[in-house]
């Protein structure tokens, strides 16, 4: 039989990449959207068939994490095999502006997707996107075993989502577990997120099309790994025999500095002569380095990441450059909104 799977934040980065891979090994797919008037799907339209033909394996549901009821409705109907929860108010320094926001849909809302197949009586496997900004000041290499210490809402949303996953998985024997990821970047990151923003400013810098790129603090190290990989250990974490949970990190920490200066070169340029420090893009409390200890996914799972942040820089400068020599004046206007955020 054709195994099914549920998606929250399947237009994300981490969806779309996950719904193309699952529908690659045969899965029907369904995925959870909020109703907007305008559409925001275009990481997954490629995927996209019309319902009415045969040949259509996946499927959009309207929804939202703040609505348990209907969360309730839609896993009793649907009967996933596999329920991914994947939608988060994920940006970590918009969590400091909107912490409320942050803890009722990254937190509470893992909750409501717990309890909504608890309720619904499914019999099925539970993900819950974790985060490694649960470790905030603990220092490096972190593990499953590391003390967490978030420095941000958004992580201390997520160590409530962690710690929830773990409740129902020991109160109510359910197959629940944590993916602990570290960064993990792609051409289809947001705009608004730091390595995306600066692929895209050297793609715009490049074409004669931006002067300046702005930025905040250059020191923060991070662990960053290319998204695309890290849905295949997604999907591993629930095909083993028992529920736990697991890093995903690539082990290699780097600087912003760093990255940017990769990403420069990678186009012929100096990131000196183009960058510029504005504080507006500071932390009110910063996590100074992030770096991943994936053993135990390496040993239990097979997986281990490929792309280190070195590539990834390029793979998403070149992304980036191949989209602006496409895309026209409506992408640039873009890129300075991006820009001036």
């Amino acid at each position: 039989m054709t195994r099914r799977a549920f998606i929250t934040g399947i237009t994300g980065q981490d969806g779309s990449y996950l719904a193309e891979l699952l529908l690659a090994k045969g899965y029907e797919v369904h995925g959870l959207i909020r109703r907007a008037s305008t559409f925001n799907t275009s990481r997954i339209d490629h995927l996209y068939v019309d319902p009415h033909e045969d040949k259509a394996r996946l499927f959009l549901h309207y929804g939202d994490l703040s609505d348990g009821a209907r969360l309730v409705s839609l896993l009793g109907a649907l009967h996933p095999d596999e329920v991914y929860n994947l939608a988060a108010q994920s940006h970590v320094r918009v969590s400091f502006d909107e912490p409320e926001h942050t803890g009722d849909t990254t937190g509470v809302g893992s909750m409501r997707m717990l309890e909504a197949v608890r309720m619904s009586g499914i019999h099925t496997r539970f993900y819950q996107a974790s985060s490694s900004e649960m470790f905030g000041a603990t220092p490096p290499p972190q593990s499953e075993e590391t003390a967490f210490h978030p420095r941000s809402p958004y992580g201390a949303a997520k160590v409530y989502s962690y710690w929830v996953t773990r409740n129902y998985r020991e109160a109510y024997g359910m197959f629940a577990v944590n993916g602990i990821l570290f960064n993990h970047e792609s051409p289809r990151r947001g705009e608004t997120f730091v390595t995306r923003k600066i692929s895209r400013a050297v793609a715009a810098i490049k074409a004669g099309r931006q002067d300046t790129l702005y930025l905040g603090n250059l020191d923060a190290v991070r662990d960053w790994g290319y998204a695309a990989e890290y849905v295949e250990g997604m999907w591993r974490m629930l095909q083993v025999d028992e529920p736990d949970d697991y890093v995903l990190a690539t082990g290699v920490g780097v600087t912003v500095r760093d990255f940017l200066a990769t990403a420069f070169e990678h186009a012929g340029l100096d990131w000196r002569e183009y960058v510029l420090f504005d504080d507006r893009y500071l932390r009110p409390s910063e996590v100074d380095a992030l770096v991943g200890d994936a053993s135990k996914a390496r040993e239990i799972l097979g997986w281990e990441a490929v792309v280190d942040p070195h590539q990834l820089a390029r793979i998403m400068v070149d992304a980036d450059i191949a989209a602006l020599d496409h895309a026209g004046s409506k992408w640039i206007d873009q890129v300075e909104l991006a820009s001036w955020r």
